[in-house]
């Protein structure tokens, strides 16, 4: 008898030390979770690719960065071979999408340029109508770089203020009018694209510096569109792209 109810003393006491330890463990589960869900909520996801990088004046005046879809600016730069071809946004921009407010459109919607030059004849034969396959234009000046490196200095010579930005490089700048400034060490290639803040025609005269391995690009009014320059593209070689 004494025999059967310490056994069954046993058992009351183990049983009692189960239950107590999930007394103890079940209100820490929630506690975790909650911690959880606050740390995920705390760290945001950061869009690459803001709305405003596609709004004017940014969608005509800034580069996007790379990865993002190609705003207006870019799309010209990367169709006049200023630029690399836009790439393919990753599933997570895809996801957050542009401002983080829609989804990324395909690429045959943002540009059907692009999409008509990616299709190839089933004959093999070379089309056409690929307007990035003509041959280059004439290279407005050369010059001999240092080490891949050289030094450019921008010249403002009219009364507007201009805006220049090294793409890759700096975010956009002002340069005041009848002002200069160096632009040191940039490697080839190498973009830079300009505008007038007032709206108004640049020519743009590059010519070799005296100085070894640099550059002098002056700004001048013009009211003919036709003759109006807003980038221009220095490559390994030395020579100098206006577009």
């Amino acid at each position: 008898m004494n025999m059967k109810f310490q056994s069954f003393r046993k058992s009351a006491e183990l049983f009692g030390a189960i239950c107590g330890g999930l007394l103890i463990t079940l209100p820490a589960i929630p506690q975790a979770l909650a911690q959880q869900s606050v740390t995920q909520q705390s760290t945001p996801k950061v869009n690459p690719c803001p709305r405003i990088f596609y709004e004017e004046p940014h969608n005509t005046r800034i580069v996007v960065p790379q990865g993002c879809p190609p705003n207006a600016l870019t799309q010209r730069l990367a169709a006049q071979g200023l630029l690399p071809v836009p790439a393919t946004p990753s599933q997570e921009e895809t996801r957050l999408g542009v401002g983080g407010e829609a989804p990324v459109p395909s690429v045959s919607s943002q540009s059907p340029v692009s999409a008509d030059q990616t299709q190839q004849p089933s004959t093999g034969a070379v089309s056409t109508d690929q307007p990035l396959l003509q041959p280059r234009q004439t290279p407005s000046a050369t010059i001999a770089l240092a080490n891949g490196t050289v030094n450019v200095r921008l010249i403002n010579d009219t009364a507007a203020n201009v805006t220049y930005q090294v793409i890759g490089d700096t975010a956009p700048r002002s340069l005041q009018g009848k002002s200069y400034v160096t632009l040191q060490g940039l490697q080839a290639p190498v973009t830079v694209t300009f505008e007038r803040q007032d709206g108004g025609q640049l020519t743009v005269t590059p010519q070799p510096s005296s100085e070894s391995g640099s550059l002098e690009v002056r700004f001048n009014e013009t009211t003919n569109a036709a003759q109006g320059r807003s980038a221009m593209r220095i490559e390994r070689n030395g020579s100098v792209f206006l577009n």
